[in-house]
């Protein structure tokens, strides 16, 4: 083995290929064909989006999960450890098992005269996949990284696509406009398959490139939908070709953004019913026990956190209507860390109003936006707003925490890193 340690396997990855980032099927299709020549049949569901991809996942997973499938999930980026990245059967895959996919990958990325350079995520991608073929569970899901199209885990044929909402970016990558984004987070369609949109708002690019593809397309709103149930902790789904589903719970996830991302889960069910029967009783216990890590986690105490992983505009917006909807005994304090190449003042703007004072930090990462920046960002949108620049999440946390009120929320957001830094301390 090249390595000892999942650590030491980490660190030679970041540096073995010459960008960190590198869009395109060829070479790690070439590396995941030497591993699995022949695939088994095993039903597989592909995530993409801008926002609400985790969430769909973890739904999907829990709802598997409830009735007794065996499941394959893989998702990125993580906050506290690698292995969040790989579930199997509802558990983190353990790092030697890590360590010896990583081993086969090298040594199948080595076979030819010329070793076949693969990046970070690349190198994940491919482990989940050798990982969950020698498993063979009875459904695999994928999560998208970036884009659709071009994104590692598109080397796999869904049976069954989600494309979750879709907003500004990942520019530099995807393009600066709404429709080139959308058209390539619909490269995960496959002809004859169906595909769910499963927001209010889709590009035209959806249905266009559905229709070139071949694939049957579901869009909320037309073919599928929900509504607020008849008590104001339930809600009901239905679609034009399966029964309704009534007096559905609430999910631990909040927020109508969040109703549509079930929705939408709800659909792929249906799609893949012939192969996975779900019941609605398994489906109410999926809603009531799923979670997900810093997506409006909320921990109790004085003062009380928030964290979420919004880094966006249309999710910081939804953080900001989340906010609004709370009763809150005092002030939002703002715990802000963001990444350089998001676009701040527009992603910023929503949540304006509901921040009464800004402890902005340094993220220490090479992507990092500096805490001056992000500061100059907020008082150009309010010049009359309360902000203090930090150089760590821990400094502005404990400068928060300490100058915070009673009935006071400390909200961290802003990026995967402001909340993974924050989970660190043990909030």
């Amino acid at each position: 083995m090249r390595f000892s340690s999942l650590q030491e396997w980490l660190d030679w990855q970041e540096g073995l290929h010459p960008s960190a980032i590198e869009l395109g099927l060829e070479r790690v299709s070439e590396v995941f064909n030497r591993l699995h020549p022949a695939l088994p049949s095993i039903p597989v569901i592909t995530v993409a989006g801008t926002n609400g991809k985790g969430s769909s996942v973890a739904l999907l997973e829990s709802i598997y999960q409830s009735a007794g499938f065996k499941t394959g999930v893989y998702t990125s980026p993580h906050l506290l450890r690698y292995n969040e990245r790989i579930h199997l059967n509802g558990e983190e895959i353990s790092d030697d098992e890590i360590c010896a996919a990583f081993e086969r990958i090298d040594q199948a990325r080595c076979q030819e005269n010329e070793d076949v350079s693969l990046t970070y995520f690349e190198f994940a991608t491919l482990a989940a996949l050798d990982i969950f073929y020698r498993a063979k569970p009875e459904v695999i899901i994928l999560e998208v990284g970036l884009g659709g199209r071009l994104d590692a885990v598109n080397i796999i044929d869904a049976n069954v696509a989600l494309i979750t909402s879709i907003g500004i970016d990942h520019t530099d990558w995807l393009g600066d406009d709404i429709e080139t984004i959308g058209k390539e987070k619909a490269g995960i369609m496959r002809k004859n398959s169906p595909v769910i949109f499963s927001s209010a708002d889709m590009p035209e690019s959806i249905e266009e490139s559905a229709n070139m593809m071949g694939a049957t397309l579901y869009r909320k709103g037309r073919d599928f939908d929900w509504k607020h149930g008849v008590s104001a902790s339930s809600w009901d789904w239905w679609s034009l070709n399966a029964h309704q589903r009534t007096a559905l719970p609430q999910s631990n996830l909040r927020g109508d953004h969040q109703l549509d991302n079930a929705a939408g889960v709800l659909m792929v069910v249906e799609c893949l019913a012939d192969k996975l029967s779900i019941n609605q009783k398994q489906i109410k216990s999926a809603l009531l026990s799923v979670s997900l890590a810093g997506r409006f986690q909320c921990f109790v105490g004085d003062p009380m956190h928030i964290l979420d992983v919004a880094h966006n505009e249309a999710s910081i917006a939804c953080l900001a209507e989340l906010l609004s909807k709370q009763v809150c005994g005092g002030d939002n304090i703002a715990v802000l860390g963001m990444l350089y190449d998001k676009a701040h003042a527009e992603a910023l703007s929503a949540i304006l109003p509901q921040i009464k004072k800004w402890y902005i930090t340094d993220l220490g990462v090479a992507r990092g936006a500096k805490a001056s920046q992000l500061a100059k960002v907020i008082l150009q949108l309010d010049e009359n707003a309360e902000v203090r620049c930090f150089e760590s999440v821990a400094q502005a946390i404990k400068a928060a925490d300490s100058e915070a009120q009673q009935g006071d929320r400390v909200i961290v957001f802003g990026s995967f890193y402001t909340v993974e830094f924050a989970m660190q301390l043990g909030i």
